[in-house]
């Protein structure tokens, strides 16, 4: 069966989640970091390699857009990113509005009494699942 894969794509860092093979929920799976905002081989290779290992259908990237519906510099950036992993792997990419989740992400880990800091290990991955169980929930 195949699955549905949500990114939470940032400067540093790419926030990976996965749905169950029934597609009705999102798991925290990993989170991509690399050194440099622009040194993204390493975070494409691994992309392809957990859309081919979890035979991924479909993926789901968050997309930033501003609190007053705009588009700034972060949904350029995530327009280019999207691109670049348009041309490694062959599956549909849909992006999805991201607003608020990494603060949504922050406070269930403040609820959870996860130490402020060990948030910075697993909020991108949670920010991911989000985004992608807001997409498992609202599609038709």
């Amino acid at each position: 069966m195949s699955r549905i894969l949500g990114l939470d794509y940032g400067t540093k860092t790419v926030g990976v989640a996965i749905s169950d093979p029934l597609l009705l929920t999102a798991q925290e799976l990993e989170t991509i970091v690399r050194k440099r905002p622009n040194a993204l081989r390493h975070t494409l290779v691994r992309i392809q390699e957990i859309c081919d290992e979890y035979k991924v259908e479909k993926i789901i990237l968050g997309y930033p857009r501003n609190m007053d519906d705009s588009e700034g510099f972060r949904c350029e950036e995530t327009l280019e990113f999207k691109k670049l992993l348009e041309k490694r792997v062959d599956i549909p990419i849909e992006l999805l509005d991201e607003r608020l989740t990494t603060v949504y992400a922050d406070e269930i880990l403040e609820e959870s009494g996860v130490a402020k800091k060990d948030r910075k290990k697993v909020i991108d991955q949670i920010a991911a699942a989000i985004i992608l169980q807001d997409y498992l929930d609202n599609r038709s």
